[in-house]
C-alpha cells in the first residue's frame, strides 16, 4: 500500500526536513522533493543548498528546483511524476494547478492551531502574544492562505522563558509525526477533512519585517519581554544604546524581568554591581542578559559593559527613530 502511492515533497528550511525524513523511514515512496535553488550565502557567498534539499540528497530523492512555481515546465514535470499527495510544509504559495494536482490532494503544515496564527510567522507572533499554547495543524490547501480544511492538530505548550528558536525546534518531531499520522488517514481513508472553525477574534501571524523589531520601551515589561523572546534568536529585537556620542544599534538575545526596581523611566538604563545592566519599562524594568552589537558577536551584558571604558559613557536609549 506505501508504495502504491506517490509523494512529492515540497519545502525549505530545517523545519521541513523531519517530516521527510520520518516518512521514508516509514517506508513511503517520496517520487521527488521540490525545494527552492541554489543561493549565494556566507562571508564567500558560496552557492548553498537548502536544508531540505541536503537531506533529499543525502536520502537520495530527486530534487526538483524550480525559478517560478508558475512556469510550465515545472507543471510538466510534476504531471510526469503522476503524485498521488502532496506535502508542503514552510514553502511558497503554490498556483492552483499545481496543488489541485494530484489525486489525493495537497496538505500543508503549519506551525499554529488554525485558524488562529494564520501566516508567515505563526511561531513568533504566538510568543510575543505571551501565549502559553500553541500547536501544529494538518489542512488541506486551498485558493486562500492558510484557510483550508483541517485534518489533524495537535498542542504544544509554551514555557515562559521558551525563545522563539526553542519552541521551533520543540516542534520538529511532533511536526514530523502530524505529517505521517496525516499521511496515515490519507492512505486509509480514515481522517474526515473539517472546515476551519469560525473564531473571533482571530490572531494574525504576518511576516516580521525589520521596522517590526524595534523595542518599545514605554510598554510593560510583560510586554517587552514577550518581544524580545518572540524575536529571539532571529530576526531579533533591537533597540538604540547612545555611547559616548555614539548610536549603537543593539538586539537583546535573551532577558529577565524585574518589577523591584521602580525608578528606571522607560528606556532609562543603569547598570548595577557586577556589571547587571538593567534597562527601565512602563512597570518595572528588565535586566538584559545576553546581546548582539551591531557588527559583533553574541555576548553577555556583562562582556558587552567590559568593553565600554567609562560605564557613564552609555546613557538614555534612543527613542527616535534611526535608519
Amino acid at each position: 500500500m506505501k508504495n502504491d502511492i506517490k509523494i512529492v515533497y515540497m519545502g525549505t528550511p530545517e523545519f521541513a526536513v523531519p517530516g521527510l525524513r520520518k516518512l521514508v523511514a516509514h517506508g513511503y515512496r517520496v517520487v521527488a522533493v521540490v525545494t527552492t535553488p541554489d543561493k549565494p550565502a556566507g562571508r564567500g557567498l558560496r552557492m548553498q543548498s537548502s536544508p531540505l534539499k541536503k537531506a533529499a540528497m543525502d536520502l537520495e530523492i530527486p530534487v526538483l528546483t524550480p525559478q517560478s512555481l508558475r512556469s510550465d515546465d515545472f507543471y510538466d514535470q510534476l504531471c510526469q511524476l503522476k503524485p498521488d499527495l502532496q506535502i508542503v510544509v514552510a514553502f511558497k504559495k503554490l498556483p492552483a494547478r499545481i496543488w489541485q494536482l494530484p489525486p489525493l490532494g495537497t496538505f500543508n503544515l503549519h506551525a499554529s492551531l488554525l485558524p488562529q496564527y494564520r501566516g508567515a510567522a505563526p511561531i513568533n507572533w504566538a510568543i510575543i502574544n505571551g501565549e502559553t499554547q500553541t500547536g501544529l495543524t494538518t489542512f488541506f490547501i486551498n485558493e486562500k492562505i492558510d484557510e483550508g480544511k483541517i485534518l489533524l492538530q495537535t498542542k504544544i505548550p509554551i514555557d515562559e522563558k521558551m525563545n522563539a528558536g526553542q519552541l521551533h525546534d520543540a516542534m520538529l518531531e511532533p511536526g514530523a509525526e502530524l505529517i505521517l499520522r496525516t499521511v496515515e488517514g490519507i492512505v486509509q481513508n480514515t481522517l474526515i477533512p473539517v472546515e476551519q472553525p469560525v473564531t473571533m477574534p482571530l490572531k494574525p501571524a504576518p511576516k516580521i519585517f525589520r521596522s517590526d523589531c524595534r523595542i518599545d520601551w514605554n510598554k510593560k515589561v510583560s510586554e517587552v519581554f514577550n518581544f524580545i523572546r518572540g524575536l529571539s534568536p532571529a530576526p531579533g529585537a533591537f533597540t538604540h544604546f547612545q555611547i559616548a556620542g555614539n548610536t549603537l544599534t543593539v538586539k537583546i538575545l535573551e532577558a529577565e524581568k524585574n518589577y523591584e526596581i521602580q525608578d528606571l523611566a522607560p528606556g532609562d538604563v543603569r547598570i548595577f554591581p557586577k556589571n547587571q545592566l538593567m534597562i527601565g519599562c512602563q512597570d518595572g524594568s528588565l535586566k538584559i542578559l545576553k546581546l548582539l552589537p551591531e557588527g559583533r558577536k553574541w555576548m553577555s551584558a556583562e562582556e558587552f559593559l567590559n568593553g565600554i571604558s567609562n560605564k557613564r559613557d552609555l546613557i538614555k536609549i534612543q527613542q527616535t527613530a534611526v535608519d
